[in-house]
């Protein structure tokens, strides 16, 4: 394990946006349950798809598309309150 300090602009919580040394630009770090739940959600959907089930693959695909949303609002905001351009 290597030790290294980063740049943090938010806090902690379960993501935060952090520049790693070395790095161009910012990133967001997701807990690793909060990473799992993301990817149960999009097998979610692709097993509602695989059953043929389009309506409920919707509907869990909007519910990811929201925390992923809501995720990149969080990066954004962080990086306009320090004057920081995107990298996209």
């Amino acid at each position: 394990m290597e030790r290294v300090e980063a740049e943090l602009l938010t806090d902690g919580g379960n993501n935060a946006v952090v520049r790693l040394p070395g790095r161009r630009f910012f990133g967001l770090l997701i807990q690793g349950d909060s990473l799992s739940i993301l990817r149960s959600d999009v097998a979610e959907v692709v097993e509602a798809f695989d059953q043929g089930d389009a309506a409920g693959a919707r509907e869990t695909a909007g519910l990811l598309l929201a925390d992923l949303d809501a995720l990149l609002m969080r990066y954004s905001a962080a990086l306009d309150a320090h004057e920081i351009p995107r990298p996209y």
